[in-house]
């Protein structure tokens, strides 16, 4: 599984840290460079680390303290 900063994994991980909804996407040149590329554009596999991600990290309890 690609964990790399961006990636399906560490953006779904991101979206829960801070507290966000589930909304799978990434960024294919690292986060926030380029394009985001969203779920009617993911294939199964993407769509499936980034639930993982999102998941791993509220098993975590991990959160943004705001």
């Amino acid at each position: 599984m690609n964990t790399k900063h961006g990636s399906p994994f560490d953006r779904g991980g991101a979206d829960s840290y801070y507290g966000r909804p589930m909304k799978p996407h990434y960024w294919p040149a690292g986060t926030y460079v380029g394009e985001a590329i969203f779920k009617e554009h993911m294939t199964y596999s993407e769509i499936e680390e980034y639930y993982q991600g999102y998941e791993d990290n509220e098993q975590s309890g991990d959160k943004k303290e705001w």
